[in-house]
């Protein structure tokens, strides 16, 4: 039967006792990690999320009728304690921060009886996740869970204290805003007010934070909720939160400045790791060429190298007939892995494939300097030694080649070089290789919709040498675009925007839309700029990102207090769901039934 706490104030979290405070006089409240009843003496570990405390019920402490009490405690009873913390009695435990004391109980009272959980309640759980997502709320109080979200909670207050000091205002943007489908699919809200019309969840505050620009703020930052009805992955989720800026009277390096400082602050405060700025810049094309990505993981080598040049003139027609079709031939060496098992090579030829080669070349150089080699046969002695050379290929390594259109090679062997690492195990939790990623393309040409798309989003500024290449060779474009990687995975991006008229319809242009569409779309931002534009930028991180690699967690769902699952359904409350036909109807929205193909 559950106790109220009458008045009972709680004087310390758990593991905010230690040695200091032996003598005193304590009140504690939490759940019940383990209960251990060694006859006339009980053990109880208290848990709060401070940490674990050790509590000990004796009847010539706590009276008879406390002690029988005591012994009906079970795990995940919510119990109040007061006693006195004494040096511990038995073994110190070096593994807990309150190993060397424990509270003598002279009182207690079961605020809350418990249910044997479904799960275990302790730190990196065995439990299925589908399971622990069910029950969520008992997931979250695993101490490794809580620690994430309490890193969560100190980058965010963090980010808010930096940029409020750094100038920047804090304004929220509209949830119900209006659809503008260029970039990820829209979440839909129907109006009941206006029938047939909807509003959409904001994809990023992006049109709003320009707006405020142009409405004199000059600096504005959001920890924003953005929605995306997008296939999710690991490090995706339907709804996430960004921390949002936008910059006014600004260039590239002002952006880059104040975001330096922003991750060193935050990383040294929250996991004591030290940001060396200037943090490293590389161009798109760079970041292509040796890593065949966009977000480069520089935490190891086996970078790509161009060997077109060096296979030319071969006898070998996989390369020669992509470099005919206007394609490259490039390769990774993979040291010291030229034993590699045919098995393994075959996997990794799969691997290859699913990111569209046709198939993978490999070289093997042994220890007596002869090659095993899937092509060896089609080339001289000369080419191949050539081909090595250029590999700086020695005994013992690996060399896999692709040769395809420029995309495919790169995604190919950028991909097929993280495959690697992972299975070498090269990918180091403990280091952080940051990286910005400048001079982006513009624009990308998409075949589905036959004309170019923008690479970021429409907005975004050309560099100014680029801009006559707009009219005769869209494609060559650089953008003032700038992107902050981590270990290979982009935490966040940003971007110059346009800010003259001109510039903005030329780039409509390009991209396809009439003037009349460009309206439609955008024209309440078109026409807020004819009423004059201060030059502004801006950059927007993925913030459930950020803490999952602080937190060396393989998931932003173990950062994220409630997340969604792959299908982007809630099994905890069971949403989406279907509603009262009631509301439909007041909505004027009749649901069909589509047919099963």
């Amino acid at each position: 039967m559950a106790e109220s706490m009458k008045g009972l104030k709680r004087s310390h979290r758990c593991a905010e006792l230690s040695s200091a405070n032996i003598g005193e006089t304590v009140t504690v409240m939490g759940w019940v990690q383990k209960s251990r009843n060694k006859g006339g003496i009980i053990f109880v570990d208290l848990r709060d999320r401070s940490g674990l405390l050790q509590i000990i019920f004796e009847g010539s402490d706590i009276g008879e009728e406390g002690f029988e009490k005591a012994s009906k405690l079970r795990s995940e009873f919510v119990i109040a304690v007061v006693g006195k913390l004494e040096a511990r009695a038995g073994a110190v435990n070096d593994n807990l921060a309150t190993g060397q004391v424990e509270v003598r109980a002279t009182e207690l009272r079961i605020l809350s009886e418990a249910e044997t959980p479904p799960f275990p309640i302790e730190e990196e759980s065995k439990t299925k996740e589908e399971l622990r997502l069910k029950y969520r709320y008992l997931d979250l109080r695993r101490p490794d869970l809580q620690r994430n979200l309490m890193m969560r909670s100190k980058v965010a207050t963090l980010t808010r204290q930096f940029l409020a000091d750094e100038g920047f205002l804090e304004i929220e943007t509209p949830m119900l805003t209006k659809s503008t489908p260029e970039g990820a699919r829209d979440y839909l809200v129907p109006s009941r007010v206006h029938p047939g019309n909807f509003y959409a969840l904001p994809q990023s505050p992006q049109l709003f934070k320009q707006l405020l620009m142009v409405s004199g703020y000059d600096r504005y930052f959001q920890l924003a909720k953005c929605f995306r009805d997008e296939d999710l992955r690991a490090d995706r989720q339907p709804e996430f939160t960004q921390i949002d800026m936008e910059l006014s009277f600004v260039d590239v390096d002002d952006v880059i400045d104040v975001n330096e400082r922003l991750l060193q602050k935050v990383f040294k405060e929250v996991i004591g790791v030290d940001v060396a700025l200037p943090i490293q810049r590389m161009t798109w094309q760079e970041a292509m060429d040796r890593f065949g990505s966009d977000k480069p993981d520089t935490r190891f080598g086996m970078e790509l190298k161009d060997v077109s040049d060096v296979v030319k003139g071969c006898g070998f027609s996989v390369f020669t007939g992509a470099l005919e079709n206007g394609g490259s031939v490039r390769g990774i060496n993979a040291n010291g892995q030229g034993e590699m098992p045919r098995k393994k090579i075959d996997a990794l030829v799969e691997f290859a494939k699913g990111f569209g080669a046709k198939g993978l070349a490999y070289l093997a150089i042994n220890a007596d300097g002869t090659y095993k080699s899937s092509f060896a046969k089609f080339m001289t002695e000369e080419e191949l030694k050539a081909l090595v050379d250029a590999m700086e290929g020695k005994p013992g390594d690996l060399l896999l080649f692709a040769a395809d259109k420029n995309k495919v090679v790169y995604d190919v062997l950028g991909n097929l070089r993280l495959e690697i690492a992972r299975q070498l195990e090269l990918l180091d939790k403990d280091k952080f290789n940051f990286l910005w990623v400048t001079e982006f393309p513009l624009l990308e040409y998409s075949e589905e919709e036959g004309r170019y798309t923008a690479m970021h989003h429409p907005f975004t500024m050309p560099m100014e040498e680029d801009l006559e290449l707009l009219e005769t060779d869209p494609g060559k474009v650089r953008a003032k675009a700038y992107d902050i990687v981590l270990n290979g995975t982009e935490i966040g991006g940003g971007s110059v925007r346009i800010f003259q008229n001109n510039v903005q319809e030329k780039m409509f242009e390009v991209l396809g839309f009439s003037k009349e569409d460009a309206y439609d779309r955008f024209g309440f931002l078109l026409n807020a700029f004819k009423y004059g534009v201060p030059p502004h930028a801006g950059l927007a991180y993925g913030l459930d990102r950020m803490v999952m690699l602080m937190a060396k967690e393989d998931s932003i769902r173990d950062v994220i207090a409630f997340p969604k699952v792959k299908d982007a359904s809630c099994l905890m409350t069971d949403a989406p769901n279907v509603v009262d036909e009631k509301q439909l109807v007041e909505l004027g929205i009749e649901i069909s039934e589509s047919e099963e193909e």
